[in-house]
């Protein structure tokens, strides 16, 4: 017995290690076949991101391996795939080549400080239980931030599609730029003949459910088209990879660039967990297992810590190569770890292949990824449904469009919180009165026909009570009060939507309380949940508001309220 709560510490860290400890023969052939159709994928994806974010390629083989196997080990979802992210790519290039100044090896570095930053603050949040979060982006709000990445990642990605190097900046300054480099005839035709080819290739597979992925065909066929017909000196290619494993890459870095990535670090933690924590979620209810978000939360930190300590970038769940282990038929984690070897194996034994490989199909392999992204059923259905939800999906697309990746970050986690502080401070409030036979309460402005109780006003304000709208429930009561065609003895407060009350409310009532008691009008609760009677008590409002003063229900204290005026 003395071992089993150590045991269940390590089955809380160690989820690859409880599936490896019941893995069945029969799951094998599927995970190995997986494995195989993940490696097939994930080359050229982790290469595409890198270039995204304005690196070297190999970093983003890097940004492969080791996520996929520390995922395999420490992660609690058996068939999700992590690994570098076209959402991510831009934010890390963001980040890093400001300060990067040009030099490679200081992005490589910076990024990998960036990916091992972002780790050390999702571990802190599983240690300080923050999986709730990803609740704090509402959909709309990521819909409209993934939106704006797409377009930033489809517009930097337009150079190298016409194999031409434009200035850059902006996302409309280099759209018109690469317009104008089109224009006057200054494109590589053949990078552009096998960019959209590739881009043909890959949507068409797609379309037609090709059981080969598109992406794989696109990227063999034009390595094979450049070898065979010599493209390699008429077009820019990849270049060969350099042999070797994930090796350390920090060096040269400073204490400032702890500071200026620790902001950056804390934004892309945020949206890689939204990401990663959904279709976590997702996976697990689809095959009947339990995920946490604290467990995740701390999976995907250290992971990243990992991969950022071995020449990687951040990393997050992949939404494009975590279906491709599903349809191959994944059933654990050991998919992901096979790919992750095939990867090693490549690196090792063939790097030079990449010599081949067009950058054009690279781009045209992230502008597929990117316009997955825009999902205009649900834009169209959302317009329909809430022109305010519209609004905010579309202030978080311009503010990353208009203003900056990352800043874009901090403009969707501020809509968040308004949205959240203004349904708070203007919540539906509503005078409760008796409707003949109909038991209970109900909302007056639903029944015109309710019946009010003489000297009585029921008032339900559904939102905790905190400082922004503590005035807003005084007025509120205070109306009501106000407009009753008799006077008022008692006000009853049904307070079972009130979910909390802080010190600055708290005086708010005070005051209406006292205000109430100069009219000769007692103030009384209903309902109110056992929590907030709690803080009312600690906050020393017990002398003022005793225990005459709570119902368990609205219709005893209205009895209450018949018996002390005699009715």
């Amino acid at each position: 017995m003395s071992g089993s709560p150590v045991r269940g510490w390590i089955d809380e860290l160690l989820p690859g290690v409880v599936v490896a400890r019941r893995y069945e023969r029969a799951w094998l052939r599927p995970d190995l076949t997986a494995g195989v159709a993940l490696f097939a994928l994930v080359i050229p994806a982790g290469m595409a991101y890198a270039e995204v974010a304005g690196l070297p390629p190999v970093t983003g083989l890097y940004a492969t391996i080791v996520p996929l196997l520390v995922y395999g080990i420490v992660g609690p979802s058996r068939v999700m795939v992590l690994g570098p992210d076209s959402s991510l790519a831009p934010m890390i290039a963001a980040a890093v080549l400001p300060l990067a100044l040009g030099s490679t090896t200081r992005a490589v570095a910076l990024a990998g400080l960036l990916a091992v930053l972002m780790g050390v603050v999702l571990v802190a949040g599983r240690a300080l239980r923050l999986g709730f979060v990803t609740g704090l982006l509402s959909r709309p709000i990521r819909m409209g931030y993934l939106d704006g990445i797409a377009l930033v990642v489809i517009v930097g990605q337009l150079p190298k599609l016409l194999g031409t190097a434009v200035p850059g900046g902006a996302v409309w300054d280099t759209l018109a730029q690469s317009a104008r480099a089109a224009l006057a005839g200054s494109a590589n035709a053949s990078a552009v003949l096998v960019g959209v080819a590739s881009w043909a290739v890959i949507v068409l597979a797609r379309r037609l459910g090709s059981p080969v992925p598109g992406t794989l065909i696109a990227v063999v066929g034009s390595m094979a088209t450049t070898a065979v017909l010599g493209l390699g000196e008429h077009l820019p290619v990849v270049g060969a990879l350099p042999q070797g494993l994930p090796a350390p890459a920090l060096s040269g870095l400073r204490p400032g660039d702890v500071v200026s990535l620790l902001v950056p670090a804390a934004g892309i933690a945020l949206i890689a967990f939204a990401d990663t924590g959904v279709l976590s979620r997702t996976l697990a209810a689809r095959y009947g297992y339990a995920v946490g978000g604290n467990q995740e939360m701390g999976a995907l930190g250290v992971a990243n810590a990992a991969t950022g300590l071995l020449g990687g970038f951040p990393v997050s769940g992949s939404t494009s190569r975590t279906p491709v282990a599903v349809q191959a038929g994944a059933r654990t984690q050991l998919a992901g770890v096979v790919a992750a070897a095939l990867v090693l194996l490549f690196m090792v034994a063939f790097p030079g292949l990449t010599a081949y490989l067009p950058a054009s199909t690279l781009a045209a392999v992230v502008i597929v990824a990117a316009s997955s992204f825009v999902d205009v059923r649900a834009l169209v259905r959302l317009a329909r449904m809430s022109r305010g939800e519209t609004g905010l999906l579309v202030a978080a697309f311009l503010g990353v469009a208009f203003i900056g990746v990352l800043q874009g970050i901090l403009v969707a986690i501020g809509l968040a919180f308004l949205t959240f502080v203004r349904q708070a401070w203007d919540p539906y409030r509503a005078e409760l009165v008796r409707l003949d036979g109909t038991p209970g309460y109900h909302d007056l402005s639903r029944h015109p026909a309710g019946r009010r109780t003489p000297g009585l006003v029921i008032a339900r304000f559904d939102a905790p009570l905190f400082f922004a709208n503590g005035a807003v429930f005084v007025a509120f009561v205070t109306d009501l009060v106000d407009a009753a065609p008799q006077p008022v003895r008692w006000v009853v407060v049904a307070a079972e939507p009130i979910t909390g009350i802080d010190t600055t409310a708290l005086d708010d009532l005070i005051e209406l309380d006292e205000h109430l008691e100069r009219r000769g009008t007692s103030l009384v609760f209903a309902e109110m949940k056992g929590p907030v009677k709690d803080r009312l008590l600690r906050f020393g409002a017990g002398a003022r508001f005793g225990p005459e003063h709570f119902f368990p229900t609205v219709g005893s204290a209205v009895k209450a309220f018949r018996r002390s005026s005699g009715g």
